[in-house]
């Protein structure tokens, strides 16, 4: 049995599971371009599904969740829903699902303040006051796109395989490019978070919370970043979902 179908849909990828109202279950990962109506039928037609939770922040692929729907009742995760906490932003309309989604889960399994980091597409840092309130956040592009640039961009720099650096200083264009990716982009995590903490919660405990394809490998070696929840956005429209009822 499962109350949900959680759905989220980044620019690359999008994730799925199936829900209770207490816990998630397996997830599932699926190129963005490739999902189709007919495949969310059939996850569909395996469980009875009281409702379809969805953070997109790919407005072309909403009119499939809605055609595979049908009559099941859809919650679309924006600034109105019901997230536990509140938005404290100038323009609420402009922040993506996946953002406040993040900031329910956090604010609810981890207390506040809080930063999440999320390494998908973009690195976003979506921040939650100590009085539960979406104040905003920073956004620089992701690991995986700076990389690609490269390789793009350049006659001779290769297509890079992300993982640890073996040491600083590389003695081969991979070893070098690799170096370069992985120290500069938590030295960009590292001094991002600096700032948003002393600009904001000097002296206070904050909770950084990290999640995102790339999360793991990035926060190894990040102590700043004191855990990685790989299915925080999920567990966001969970909490929304619950919320709505």
């Amino acid at each position: 049995m499962a109350n949900y179908l959680l759905i989220d849909i980044s620019n690359s990828f999008t994730k799925l599971a199936y829900s209770s109202p207490a816990k998630i279950g397996k997830t599932a990962r699926v190129a963005t371009a490739k999902l189709s109506a007919r495949s969310l039928r059939q996850l569909l037609s395996r469980r009875k599904i009281d409702m379809v939770v969805v953070s997109s922040v790919v407005p072309k692929k909403d009119r499939v969740i809605r055609t595979a729907a049908g009559k099941t009742k859809i919650l679309w995760i924006n600034a109105r829903t019901n997230l536990g906490v509140g938005v404290d932003y100038p323009n609420p309309k402009t922040i993506g699902a996946d953002r406040l989604a993040n900031a329910a889960a956090v604010a609810k399994l981890f207390g506040t303040p809080a930063i999440v980091v999320d390494f998908g597409t973009a690195v976003t840092f979506d921040i939650v006051s100590q009085d539960r309130q979406y104040i905003g956040g920073v956004i620089a592009p992701g690991l995986e796109s700076m990389t690609n640039f490269l390789y793009q961009r350049t006659a001779l720099l290769p297509k890079l395989s992300l993982k640890e650096p073996r040491r600083a200083i590389g003695r081969s264009t991979i070893e070098a490019m690799r170096a370069g990716a992985i120290f500069g982009y938590r030295g960009l995590v590292r001094e991002i978070l600096r700032r948003i903490i002393s600009e904001r919660f000097a002296g206070k405990k904050v909770r950084v919370i990290g999640t995102g394809g790339y999360a793991a490998l990035i926060a190894r070696q990040l102590p700043e970043i004191e855990k990685v929840h790989p299915n925080l956005t999920l567990e966001g429209l969970r909490i929304a979902a619950n919320l709505s009822r």
